[in-house]
């Protein structure tokens, strides 16, 4: 089931240097609901949240000496990757363009792309680890391979009992609009064939544990360091989850109270980083309010600043902006001086490249254990990722 968040997406656009085209700075925005690490569109649209019901069909994978073909070429990969940034790709009137010059234009799509690929590796590697699995269970019982989930699976899962049958029925009833007796054989066979896909599940799992299996097919994964002095939380924590954000974005003030709630279940071992992505063609005061939030951080007062933002969104412009630092009893003379000085442009602007470097296509965007999320995750949605990257071995964490 593909759920989707909703996000604030950009688009790049192209301005021209020193008559050399390059990305803008300044992204092209259309506010629209976004999927996680979804194509950047090209036209505005708006999105909305969609869920499909459908049985788990998923196998369990194992056998570590398949997997070492796929994981062998990992360094030789990243050798060939930074021999890449240096290719050249076209010359024009004395000058290069190299691959990593291209990167800005394409970076959102080609991380993408490696998704794509690892998707169908794994795939493929769960496949021919299932296959394995199953000759080698044939050769020890001395049957052919296709008969040995027939055997030891299928023949041994029981018939869907009528009250298993009438259960089924009764969640489902609304969307069937049939009767039980006209259905109940659908229903039967639909369970059937839910118990089989279970029973196959367990069985292979089985098999996984008994061959002792370490799968080293390796995730693709975005690395971006933090800003230490926007960190909420213990700066000693074993994980740090970097978010990108704008603070006139609805999706990044309506996710607030969710990493609130998640720094709080994993206090002193999760903390969380802080980002600009300002929006600037959408959201028109996001800009500003950046600024805003640095000139509050030279007196200490980053994150109370950075919380007054998102809970007032209707207070973005330069008298809110004032207002806010008032509140927090800042020196307003300091605080006006800094704002008019425009002294954080450059260190914002480095913020939204990393972000787009990173391959982000909206706010709020997140980097947790090198995973690349965007939009208004649910709370379940971070645990997962937090779970995982918490039961890793240290040297398997990717700190942003």
């Amino acid at each position: 089931m593909k759920t989707t968040y909703l996000s604030c997406p950009f688009k790049m656009t192209v301005r021209r240097v020193k008559g050399v085209e390059q990305p803008d700075s300044r992204p092209r925005l259309a506010l629209t609901g976004s999927g996680i690490l979804s194509p950047i569109p090209r036209t505005s649209h708006k999105g909305r949240p969609g869920k499909n019901m459908r049985l788990k069909s998923a196998m369990s994978v194992a056998l570590v000496f398949v997997s070492v073909l796929f994981g062998s070429a990992a360094s030789v990969a990243q050798t060939a990757d930074e021999a890449k940034k240096k290719e050249r790709l076209a010359t024009f009137g004395g000058q290069t363009i190299y691959d990593d010059d291209l990167m800005p234009f394409v970076q959102a799509q080609v991380f993408q792309l490696r998704l794509q690929e690892y998707d169908v590796r794994s795939k493929a590697l769960e496949n021919l680890i299932n296959q394995k699995l199953l000759e080698a269970e044939a050769k020890k019982k001395s049957i052919p391979t296709e008969k040995v989930l027939e055997q030891e699976v299928d023949a041994k899962v029981p018939e869907p009992t009528e009250a298993e049958v009438q259960a089924l029925y009764i969640v489902q009833r609304e969307q069937l609009k049939r009767s039980f007796d006209e259905i109940k054989p659908q229903l039967q066979q639909l369970l059937k064939q839910a118990k089989v896909q279970q029973a196959r599940q367990d069985y292979y799992k089985r098999l996984r544990e008994q061959a002792g299996v370490a799968i080293l097919l390796q995730k693709p994964r975005v690395e971006v360091a933090y800003d230490p002095t926007r960190l909420r939380g213990n700066p000693k924590a074993q994980l740090v989850i970097l978010e990108f954000a704008d603070f006139q974005c609805p999706y990044c003030q309506s996710v607030e109270p969710t990493l609130k709630s998640v720094l709080a279940k994993y206090d002193g071992r999760v903390s969380l980083a802080y980002r600009d992505l300002p929006l600037r063609d959408i959201h028109p005061q996001a800009q500003l309010a950046a600024e805003a939030g640095r000139c509050a951080g030279e007196q200490g007062k980053f994150w109370e600043y950075h919380d007054l933002l998102f809970e007032n969104q209707n207070k973005l412009d330069r008298e809110g902006l004032v207002e806010h630092a008032h509140r927090l009893k800042l020196d307003e003379k300091q605080f006006d001086i800094c704002l008019s000085s425009g002294k954080y442009k450059a260190q914002i602007e480095q913020d939204l490249q990393l972000g787009l470097r990173a391959g982000l296509t909206g706010t709020p965007g997140f980097i947790i254990n090198g995973n690349l999320l965007t939009g208004n995750l649910p709370e379940d949605s971070f645990d997962k990722f937090i779970r995982d990257a918490l039961a890793a071995p240290k040297e398997q964490r990717t700190a942003p």
